[in-house]
């Protein structure tokens, strides 16, 4: 059996056990498998596209479901949403993006049109003296908010502030409460992105990458020039996970581990066609969304074949550094926390024995707690990532050699978990560079697929309905001549 290696369309097309495409497979510790389908948890649509949306916790370790649009501020209360926006509403502009942080029993939200919001329960309000902020974050004791308008200085893209320490309330600056702020000059632009790294501050501009450092006062926060080259296309092309920041630039896909910035391992499998792919006139509107649960990120962007929505995916495991597609449309990604679901307790998608979701046992949306990837589709609806596998598929790379005719007879693949069906097509050519050459097509019997085609080289389109995992595949070649 040759191990299945994911997708990998800048690979050499012959080397066994890569796939040149598929679509809804991922990659898992052991293999590849089967996406999960997106499913409806019940609650009603946002009354208007989502511009953002987070689940936070507080000192006491309730949570809060929040989601933004243009004009609103929404939480979520079982299957509702209620409207907590402040007196007023919002203006955001239509490439505009809603940023959440909690600081202490403090929800906060940020958006580069308003100043920074506050809601320890209820509706949020405006913090007064606080900056408007493309980026907060919480650290240290000190919210940072990056890419800044306010009554000072006016709008500076290049700029960074921090509130006064242990009190978010406070922006005016002062060596006292070490409220203060500052510039990152030493590369041109505005800042695209940020993130806290433990207790440093990363902000991220299109080709520069700077660490910030609490050293109290005066300065308070002292800034260092990491990169002059590799940068982050966007606000939310950046994700903190278990190997560092995972984040996406202008030409790679790159990870921050606290000391350097490099390209992604594996991320020469797939650069150049991911790269291709992706719409150039809309790659700052890119998500990076780390699942902690099946140590994944998932790549979201708008590629060549829409018009500004989000429609493509790719997936990376972080310790196999393999990768998958998964291409979904959505407005705005999230990692939902489900509540305890039971048959007695009023939830809206399980009311019966025999009428619940298609959601497997085993997935972690039905223990109360656990994060589950979901997003807003294009009806403004939230749904999970969880559901039974509908239909997918890969095609594999090409088996043979230039030297050598044989006969394909079977294609095996090694199945941890069966799918419901499994077809495989074979397409064959005679030397690399050719069209291909559609054969037979064959379902699963007695753990193979039977067919029959003969050529120098030999690809398979596997399609699957149902869960599956899978962990290798092997065609079975008998030479019938050299030339």
């Amino acid at each position: 059996m040759y191990e299945l290696l994911g997708f990998a369309p800048d690979v050499d097309p012959t080397t066994p056990g890569v796939f040149t495409n598929c679509e809804k497979v991922i990659p898992y510790e052991s293999g590849m498998k089967g996406a999960p389908s997106e499913v409806d948890v019940g609650i009603t649509a946002l009354p208007a596209a989502c511009y953002g949306a987070a689940v936070l916790e507080n000192l006491s370790g309730n949570r809060r479901f929040i989601a933004g649009t243009a004009s609103k501020l929404y939480e979520n209360s079982s299957t509702a949403w209620t409207d907590v926006s402040r007196v007023g509403d919002y203006t955001l502009g239509v490439d505009d993006v809603w940023q959440f942080a909690q600081y202490g029993n403090s929800a906060l939200a940020a958006n580069i049109t308003s100043k920074i919001q506050r809601s320890d329960s209820g509706d949020f309000g405006d913090i007064t003296s606080a900056p408007q902020a493309k980026v907060i974050m919480s650290v240290k004791g000190f919210v940072m908010a990056l890419n800044t308008n306010d009554t000072i200085y006016g709008t500076s893209p290049d700029r960074w502030w921090c509130s006064a320490l242990f009190d978010v309330s406070d922006w005016t600056p002062s060596v006292t409460t070490q409220c203060t702020t500052g510039r990152l000059v030493a590369a041109s632009g505005g800042i695209t992105a940020g993130r806290r790294f433990g207790d440093d501050v990363v902000a991220y501009k299109k080709r520069a990458m700077f660490v910030g450092r609490y050293v109290g006062t005066p300065a308070v926060w002292d800034f260092q020039q990491l990169s002059n080259d590799i940068g982050c296309v966007g606000v939310n092309a950046v994700a903190d996970t278990l190997v560092g920041h995972i984040f996406v630039g202008e030409d790679n896909v790159y990870v921050y581990d606290g000391t350097v910035a490099r390209p992604l391992p594996g991320t020469e499998q797939i650069r150049n066609w991911l790269f291709k792919d992706i719409n150039p006139s809309y790659i700052y509107k890119t998500a990076v969304v780390w699942d902690r649960i099946t140590y994944t990120v998932a790549i979201r962007y708008v590629s060549t074949s829409s018009t500004g929505s989000i429609d493509s995916c790719v997936v990376y495991h972080v310790l196999r550094q393999r990768w998958g597609r998964w291409n979904t449309s959505m407005q705005a990604a999230v990692n939902y926390i489900s509540p305890s679901i039971t048959y007695d307790g009023g939830s809206p998608i399980v009311t019966t024995y025999n009428a619940g979701p298609m959601i497997p046992y085993d997935s972690p949306f039905w223990n109360a707690g656990k994060s589950v990837p979901a997003l807003f589709n294009s009806s403004n609806i939230l749904v999970t990532l969880s559901g039974v596998t509908e239909s997918s598929s890969f095609t594999t790379g090409d088996f043979g050699d230039e030297d050598t005719y044989s006969n394909c007879d079977n294609l095996k693949i090694r199945y941890t978990q069966n799918p419901t069906t499994s077809t495989v097509t074979g397409y064959y050519k005679d030397e690399e560079g050719a069209t291909l050459t559609e054969g037979e097509s064959s379902t699963e019997e007695d753990g193979k697929h039977d067919m029959r085609q003969e050529a120098r080289f030999h690809r398979f389109t596997v399609e699957q309905t149902g869960d599956w995992q899978a962990t290798g595949i092997r065609p079975k070649l008998d030479s019938t001549g050299v030339r």
